[in-house]
């Protein structure tokens, strides 16, 4: 049986942060999910930015606070997010599909195992699934959750070897690199270290709506079916081929 991967990149790294979709960045990614899948690795991509391309496609200039504002912008923004993936895919001769999901489907049994059906008749298929949740319908998802936990559980639907969650930070730090610039990243450590939850701050950037302590939370999602989790800086040139090499890039987050 071949390895399975989720993959999630934020919405900082997707668009640039609020300049649109930056499509350079995300051809990149999607020819090293191309890599992947040609070394037998199945990848689920959990992708941020339909809000934030939504504002920018509205000419949107500051993230809006009204939820039916917010729910628009999802809906406008979903059609440029998937048109730029599909597009992409298709130079990699491979075809994506889209997956809206919100929190019911993690919490009705019935909508679980069709999700879970559904994800892997796709990967059956040789399609790399991009998913994200369905803003343009959530109502509380939008202001609570984040694509941080929904990559988790999803991989923990999938039963994955391994979630990558791509940030725009390069790992977790021993202090926040923003204020300490002495502070070290911390390489590899046990999802049940205390040390863990106090190192990751509980704030994120301005388009995103996790920071990194929705990340921590993430990978003890994840642990829960034997998935260890990086986190790691989707800047880094081909960071997901090099970890699939056994390069050490980012935080290895350890069941």
């Amino acid at each position: 049986m071949n390895k399975r991967w989720v993959v999630k990149i934020g919405s900082a790294l997707l668009t640039n942060n609020g300049k649109g979709l930056d499509k350079v960045a995300i051809a990149a990614w999607v020819a090293q999910i191309s890599q992947l899948k040609r070394q037998q690795i199945d990848v689920v991509l959990v992708s941020s930015g339909a809000i934030a391309e939504g504002m920018q496609r509205l000419g949107w200039h500051t993230r809006p606070t009204e939820l039916h504002q917010l729910q628009a912008a999802a809906a406008v923004g979903q059609m440029g997010l998937v048109q730029t993936y599909e597009s992409l895919f298709s130079k990699h001769q491979i075809h994506s599909a889209q997956v809206l999901l919100i929190h019911d489907d993690f919490t009705n049994t019935k909508q679980t195992n069709n999700v879970r059906t559904t994800l892997n008749q796709l990967i059956k298929l040789n399609i790399v699934p991009i998913v994200n949740e369905n803003d343009t319908v959530a109502t509380d998802e939008i202001k609570l959750g984040d694509n941080d936990t929904l990559a988790a559980l999803v991989a923990n639907l999938i039963e994955a070897d391994q979630l990558i969650i791509l940030t725009d930070q390069g790992g977790v730090y021993d202090a926040d690199p923003r204020q300490h610039p002495q502070a070290k990243l911390i390489e590899k450590i046990n999802v049940n270290d205390e040390k863990l939850e106090k190192v990751a701050g509980r704030t994120g950037g301005s388009l995103g709506s996790g920071g990194m302590h929705t990340k921590v939370l993430a990978a003890k999602t994840a642990a829960k079916t034997n998935t260890n989790t990086v986190i790691a800086s989707g800047k880094t040139a081909n960071v997901l081929t090099r970890l699939y090499a056994g390069e050490c890039i980012g935080t290895l987050i350890q069941c």
